[in-house]
């Protein structure tokens, strides 16, 4: 998940589409493939087996994340100057085109993700176009209602009229009004209309309109698993929103971030039956408990803590952990994510916009040491290192806004920067990778978060001219996060779209094998947004994945 730096999203993020972008090749490429890279057009689908992977590869063209599908409706927001009050008057939206009774049939309350597109004429008759994002949550019982989670100020979704309206009031931003209209439901869970932003602050009044592509947030297109997923255990977790889980000595170690007035911690469950976990213990330190990931060695278990850089627990008592010692210990120190490769621990800073990544000598568990502190420059590190993968003396980091590093780690007192993977300018947020060796090539599977993320499939064999040759892609108004990749299987905790598991035996062409829907609107505490449903995935080879949801807690499901 997003730091405490990123948390929270807005209804349109002001991001320019790019409509194509360059990528390098190796010197001496293997040979192309015939289509590949390409997928069928309903990603969701299982798929079969298919032939070996040769190797070859057709390079592919990174458009970014998001896609231009062109405008979603023929509704239109009419006013050229408008004032806060204008952009709240329903008045003022031409829904002269929409269809009356598809509206009218809409059930009163549910949870949708919005496709925003931005559209602005220019002068010489084209058109601007800026993508963004949003979403609203409406309720039939009386429940609060929002839209880009922020309290109505006005609804009107009746008598085939669908108008929603909010306002945010900040000392600093200023003020926000943010309406939407319905105008059409081309099909069932879908909305499309247009909106409207307008913003008013001391120094700056703007505006912005469009269109937009509203989805209901559950699947309704497709069965709850395949594939033989099958459910074992869930498990509730009580400390704020769990977002990762390490298994070690039989036990299941949760950690979880501050979210929505609860606080975070680490939750601790006995997994030696896995159709019945007991709940051992839960932990949340003073001022410390936005816990946003965890790993361990032997008898330590290390956690990523956005308050104090790395806390050290002591599981020789496995289901009773005890604190041994902050990391670095001397300061603040903001790390979102920890990884341990053979003796050394490496932990992600990103206390300032470029950050660091520190990797200590744990040869020692319980007592680590500080070997070095690994800084890219500052033109490939806008954002910090989010996340890592440690493989065959190299170190892939997910470079957040800068795209994707591969640094040599081999000998710590000579770190070099071997190369970058630039996305599309503001085209994707790199956020987690897993990398191995495919048909005598190295392979990166790298995933964005935020919605439209996907994942890319990279060819890091050189890593100073890694290029694209496969993705993977999802509904475009969700987004990616965790994954391990196990041999030919790749699983991906992929937050609204549950747990996805696919073949990658052909990483040109992944292809999903198995699948579980965790996210369900009517489950506690779901909100709009995109960060809700499977944050974190382990597969620790004892035949069973687990995966911890924004809601239900701890999950566990047979190995497929």
């Amino acid at each position: 998940m997003t730091s405490p730096l990123r948390s929270g999203w807005a209804l349109l993020s002001a991001l320019p589409l790019l409509l194509s972008a360059a990528t390098g090749c190796d010197d001496d490429p293997p040979p192309p493939v015939p289509d590949a890279g390409q997928q069928p057009a309903d990603a969701g689908t299982d798929a079969g087996p298919e032939a070996p992977w040769d190797g070859g590869y057709t390079v592919l063209d990174d458009p970014g994340d998001w896609i231009d599908r062109g405008s979603f409706s023929e509704c239109r927001f009419t006013v050229d100057s408008p004032s806060l009050e204008s952009c709240a008057d329903p008045a003022n939206f031409d829904m002269s085109s929409c269809n009356a009774d598809q509206l009218a049939a809409l059930e009163p309350h549910g949870i949708y993700l919005a496709d925003m597109r931005a559209e602005r004429l220019l002068a010489d008759g084209g058109t601007s176009v800026t993508p963004g994002s949003g979403g609203f949550q409406l309720h039939s019982d009386g429940g609060p209602d929002t839209l880009s989670s922020v309290p109505l100020t006005a609804r009107m979704t009746d008598g085939g009229t669908f108008f929603l309206s909010s306002k945010r009031t900040h000392p600093v931003l200023g003020d926000r009004v943010v309406s939407i209209a319905g105008c059409e439901t081309p099909k069932p869970g879908f909305i499309t209309g247009c909106y409207v932003t307008c913003t008013q602050s001391p120094r700056l009044t703007t505006h912005s309109t469009g269109t937009f592509e509203a989805q209901r947030t559950g699947r309704s297109d497709e069965p709850e698993s395949s594939g033989g997923l099958q459910l074992v255990s869930e498990s509730a977790v009580d400390l704020g929103t769990p977002v990762d889980v390490y298994v070690a000595h039989d036990h299941a170690y949760v950690v979880s971030v501050n979210r929505f007035d609860r606080f975070g911690g680490l939750t601790v469950f006995d997994v030696s039956d896995r159709a019945h976990p007991l709940f051992k213990a839960s932990i949340s330190l003073p001022g410390d408990s936005y816990w946003n990931g965890v790993w361990a060695k032997d008898n330590a278990l290390y956690v990523a803590s956005a308050d104090t850089g790395v806390s050290v627990f002591d599981i020789s008592n496995p289901g009773s952990p005890e604190f041994v010692q902050s990391l670095p210990g001397n300061g603040y120190a903001n790390v979102h994510t920890v990884l341990v490769d053979g003796d050394r621990l490496y932990a992600s800073d990103v206390s300032d916009f470029v950050g660091s990544t520190r990797v200590y000598d744990v040869s020692t568990p319980l007592a680590p040491v500080l070997q070095q502190v690994v800084t890219l420059p500052e033109a490939f590190s806008s954002g910090g290192p989010h996340d890592f993968f440690a493989y065959e003396g190299r170190l892939y980091i997910s470079n957040a806004y800068s795209g994707y590093s591969v640094v040599d780690v081999s000998d710590l007192e000579n770190v070099s920067h071997l190369g970058q993977y630039f996305y599309p300018a503001f085209g994707g947020y790199s956020h987690h990778s897993a990398v191995g060796t495919f048909a005598g090539r190295t392979i990166a599977f790298e995933g964005g978060e935020f919605p439209a993320s996907h994942l890319r499939v990279l060819d890091v064999t050189d890593p100073a001219n890694m290029v694209k040759m496969g993705e993977f892609r999802m509904r475009p108004v969700t987004s990616i996060h965790n994954m391990i990749l196990k041999g030919n299987r790749l699983f991906i905790a992929w937050y609204h779209e549950g747990l996805r598991v696919l073949d990658v035996s052909n990483p040109t062409q992944p292809r999903q094998v198995a699948h579980f829907n965790t996210y369900r609107e009517s489950d506690p505490r779901r909100r709009e947004g995109p960060f809700e449903g499977a944050f974190g995935v382990r597969v620790p080879g004892d035949g069973h994945v687990y995966v911890v949801d924004s809601s239900r807690g701890l999950l566990i499901f047979n190995e497929p």
